[in-house]
């Protein structure tokens, strides 16, 4: 397989995550409305939103197994089928805990799909690519993200059922395609036999993994957590803007990512994973710590643009680690799963001790705690190696290898191999 360019299938994984992103945008500002419409609290609206968060972190470890287990396309299209009949169901629910129930079933085909649309994105794409590959991949959702509320606004007009319609009915659309694109994909067929599968246990011993669960964490907190559910207080509370204003912010934190995301995953896959991370980690943390201390809007603005470049700086070559240290031939569900669970936990928990920060000490010191997680998650990386791989051999990917095979793929990286004697040495 040539290395110059992206196989096929990685486009259809990143137009079908564009089209995920979409609907999901569609139904994030309907869902709070809609659990209100059942006149219950602000607090138990919420908790509707946070039910889809906590079933994708507790299902997680199931949904890296079954990728081992069954493959990485069947598990992704009866993850997208489970949100697609979820979210339609959603918009049937009668009261409040119908409402609740159907949107945590979703959460647990939203991280099947997730996993393993990684795992299936890690054996796609050439090893020396991958950053590119990821960085095309988060593009993809970011876009999404930003499309779906713009067209969500009009369907709320008709109805609070409606965007839940329609993303049901895009979910379908994105299974099928999937299946038709792929259903005679030889890259994308499951990892045949030969191939053993490569523990969480033997990620562990891979400082860059390790590294790289810190990382994901911290960006959880910050990125998923954090921002979405300070900013718009702080754009009232401080700044003394309106909620529109709080939505603009937002997009502006989105266009810095978006602009920053396909360039770092060219880098990381020329300079290496590790000085584009550290880069990332701490332009974010500074931009975060920043956001925390301003006081007019073209200030605020500013830190967020460079607090949403240096998110998009991380996220490429922090998924190629991952999918360095697993490799191509190896099926690394647990791995991938405990790497997603880091940052939905972060997700969880960012929130709820930022809160209780800004309640009982100031916005401020909310801000620089959360930017402070991204420095210390960057000193993991001073004693983690670089994973970028040679270019790996054609008959690498057509014929895969037991997991003792896969130190030769990641030179001075001896951490990740398996409990025998047969482990390629560092002298670094």
């Amino acid at each position: 397989m040539s290395t110059s360019r992206l196989p096929r299938e990685v486009w259809v994984l990143v137009v079908a995550n564009f089209i995920i992103a979409v609907g999901f945008g569609l139904v994030a500002p309907a869902l709070p409305t809609f659990a209100r419409a059942f006149n219950v609290s602000v607090t138990a609206a919420s908790v509707v939103v946070s039910a889809f968060a906590v079933a994708r972190l507790l299902f997680a470890p199931a949904s890296g197994r079954l990728v081992t287990l069954l493959g990485e396309r069947r598990v992704y299209l009866a993850g997208i089928t489970i949100v697609a009949v979820s979210t339609g169901a959603c918009a049937f629910a009668g009261n409040y805990w119908q409402l609740l129930l159907f949107r945590g079933a979703g959460g647990i085909g939203s991280t099947m799909f997730t996993v393993s649309a990684i795992a299936l994105l890690i054996r796609l794409t050439p090893a020396p690519l991958r950053g590119r590959a990821s960085g095309l991949w988060g593009t993809g959702f970011l876009a999404g993200n930003v499309t779906g509320p713009l067209l969500g606004g009009g369907l709320l007009t008709i109805s609070l059922r409606a965007p839940f319609l329609v993303y049901a009915a895009l979910l379908l659309v994105v299974v099928v395609f999937v299946w038709w694109f792929l259903r005679h994909s030889t890259l994308a067929a499951s990892v045949t036999e030969s191939a053993s599968d490569f523990t969480l246990r033997s990620a562990l011993r891979h400082r860059s993994y390790v590294a790289a669960l810190g990382s994901s964490f911290a960006n959880g907190w910050a990125v998923f957590g954090v921002r979405v559910s300070l900013v718009p207080l702080f754009v009232e509370e401080v700044l003394r803007r309106d909620g529109a204003f709080a939505g603009t912010a937002l997009a502006v934190f989105a266009a810095g990512n978006v602009a920053m995301l396909m360039v770092s995953g060219r880098l990381a896959d020329s300079w290496g994973r590790r000085p584009l991370v550290l880069a990332g980690l701490l332009v974010s943390g500074g931009g975060t710590v920043w956001v925390g201390f301003t006081d007019s809007v073209p200030w605020f603005l500013t830190a967020t643009v460079v607090a949403g470049l240096g998110a998009g700086c991380l996220s490429p070559p922090l998924q190629a680690t991952v999918a360095d240290v697993i490799g191509s031939r190896g099926r690394g569900g647990p791995a991938l799963a405990t790497f997603q669970m880091a940052a939905d936990l972060g997700a969880v928990l960012g929130p709820i001790a930022a809160g209780l920060l800004a309640d009982n000490w100031s916005y401020s010191a909310a801000f620089a705690v959360t930017g402070s997680l991204c420095v210390v998650a960057a000193l993991g990386w001073l004693t983690a190696p670089e994973t970028l791989p040679r270019d790996e051999p054609a008959e690498d990917r057509q014929h895969p290898l037991p997991n003792e095979a896969l130190g030769a793929e990641l030179p001075g990286c001896d951490d990740r191999v398996a409990d025998d004697d047969r482990r390629a040495t560092d002298p670094a």
